[in-house]
């Protein structure tokens, strides 16, 4: 059986969660993210709206980041604070809007 290869034609899709992101709480986003990066290739995660992202999230972030086109829009001054305390910031490739994060 070949598995079907994304269609990188199409535009990313923009999951965006709301709320508090621990352990308890990543399994649905990570479902999303792994249906996006199956479908497309890669995903614009509009962080606008987390509250509360520990090292649980980052892990899940930091691991889509290898696995395919992963794009920050967006993010909450405590996503962009934990990724900036870790150097993520560094490696990942965040934007302020999500109109840029859908250019780049």
């Amino acid at each position: 059986m070949t598995t079907p290869q994304p269609d990188r034609s199409d535009p990313l899709p923009v999951i965006a969660p709301e709320g508090e992101f621990d352990i308890d709480a990543l399994p649905p986003l990570e479902a999303q993210i792994d249906a996006a990066i199956t479908g497309y290739g890669g995903l614009i995660l509009d962080a606008s709206r987390i509250t509360f992202a520990d090292s649980m999230f980052l892990r899940l972030i930091l691991t889509a980041h290898d696995r395919a086109d992963l794009r920050i829009a967006a993010p909450s001054p405590t996503v962009q604070r934990l990724f900036t305390v870790v150097g993520a910031d560094q490696v990942l490739r965040i934007h302020s809007t999500l109109d840029a994060a859908r250019t780049d």
